[in-house]
């Protein structure tokens, strides 16, 4: 079973196409005008094995909210959409990731049921041209549209960009090991019989 997506979206504000491929090698093309969210996309896709290819233009002339949020939808749909049914997946995935003084984890359930826990204490500066409080909004979108229950814990740190890079590579390793075929598993994790 192929799980690969390929999703466009076009708006007055965004223009996105998102390739992904869960079963990847970590192979990066990431263009969005965000040099932050860039290095950030980069690195997730690194960390999680997937394949991943982002172009977007979006209104960056006015800030980078509009590109970022929308970026968090099209790769939570394009998750969603490669997952398919989700038969098989083990559903939950944590890691807990160091990044020099910064400790992150990130746990997350592929439950259907959208949902953020982001205890992340950032000061309201930039990294390069980046608000660091549109890291917020990405994961928001991201949950929202693949609809999983995500929690965002930042146990210490000092350094933003090692803090959000700490965050963003816990991500990744978690939703590689939630979107793990596992042969023990038969339908969906969930006595429901669906996620």
């Amino acid at each position: 079973m192929s799980r690969k997506a390929v999703i466009e979206r076009i708006t007055k504000e965004t223009q996105i196409k998102l390739s992904l491929n869960i079963d990847g090698s970590g192979e990066a093309r990431v263009c969005t005008s965000v040099p932050f969210l860039d290095h950030m996309l980069n690195l997730f896709a690194r960390h999680g094995l997937f394949d991943l290819e982002v172009e977007a233009k979006g209104d960056i002339d006015i800030d980078f909210h509009h590109t970022v949020e929308d970026i968090g939808i099209v790769l939570g749909e394009a998750l969603k959409q490669a997952l398919g049914d989700k038969q098989g997946i083990r559903r939950y995935g944590q890691a807990t990731v160091p990044m020099d003084e910064t400790l992150a984890s990130v746990a997350v359930d592929l439950s259907g049921r959208p949902y953020l826990v982001y205890n992340v204490r950032l000061p309201k500066v930039k990294i390069g041209e980046f608000d660091v409080e549109l890291a917020r909004e990405f994961f928001q979108a991201l949950t929202n549209n693949l609809a999983a229950n995500l929690h965002i814990n930042v146990m210490y740190g000092d350094n933003v960009h090692h803090i959000l890079e700490a965050c963003f590579k816990a991500l990744a390793r978690a939703l590689d090991q939630a979107t793990q075929q596992d042969p023990r598993i038969a339908g969906v994790m969930s006595t429901k019989g669906k996620l």
